[in-house]
């Protein structure tokens, strides 16, 4: 859904596509946002302390599709699920194809399906984990919409947002979609094993995350091949112990 209007087109000619249908502009585009955004984060309040009591850490990863978000929930969970209880969130517009794949890591696993919707928000949130054992997991990983600006605005009540970039993508997505980069605490340059194959400036994507965040923190690893997989594990127990 589009926060500027409310519409589920998603479109709006003050963010950069063309608008399909017609409705007033002004201040009631205005009192639209606010009343969605104060609403979800009054809800994302709740959720949060929720999983405080129930001494749940609390991961909401987002990303522009395909960068590789539900290969890289396999590669963790493979590696963290002997050594802690792990539930995910799964979002998405259509299919349960990722909560499949999830599944068969044998964590539990819900899927949210959004419809036209272009990201999860708080309500969404607090009805998916529902059906878990919360006192009983340790870490829940949210696998929000694929999409670099809207889920960038909807805290959730996590702990942490995570954004996943592949370096296919692009080395200047911090610079244009800086709200998302602003929003999260940490980055993920994956599929660093296709740089020699690329254009990809990995120093210029670094110094554009930074720009925008300051306090961003930076990972560069391959859910191929590994390399660099460690050192995403090694700060995933590291928060966990806090």
């Amino acid at each position: 859904m589009c926060i500027e209007c409310g519409c589920e087109e998603a479109t709006h000619p003050a963010h950069d596509h063309e608008h399909p249908h017609h409705h007033e502009h002004g201040p009631k585009t205005l009192r639209i946002e606010e009343d969605l955004l104060s609403k979800n984060n009054r809800l994302a309040g709740q959720n949060r302390q929720m999983f405080r009591e129930q001494g749940v850490f609390v991961l909401n990863l987002v990303s522009s599709p395909g960068s590789g978000k539900t290969t890289l929930l396999e590669k963790t969970i493979s590696a963290l699920a002997p050594e802690m209880r792990i539930a995910v969130l799964e979002g998405d517009q259509q299919t349960s194809n990722d909560a499949e794949r999830i599944a068969a890591t044998g964590v539990p696993v819900k899927q949210i399906n959004t419809g036209a919707g272009c990201h999860l928000d708080a309500h969404m949130v607090s009805h998916g984990v529902a059906d878990f054992d919360l006192p009983e997991t340790d870490v829940l990983m949210i696998e929000n919409v694929g999409n670099l600006v809207c889920p960038a605005s909807f805290d959730l009540g996590e702990h942490h947002k995570v954004v996943v970039l592949s370096v296919t993508e692009g080395e200047d997505k911090p610079i244009k979609y800086p709200h998302m980069f602003r929003a999260a605490d940490v980055l993920l340059l994956n599929k660093t094993d296709l740089l020699p194959y690329l254009d990809f400036d990995l120093d210029k994507c670094r110094d554009f995350a930074r720009q925008v965040n300051p306090r961003i923190r930076i990972f560069e690893l391959s859910c191929k091949t590994g390399a660099g997989f460690d050192d995403w594990l090694g700060w995933l127990r590291q928060q966990i112990l806090i």
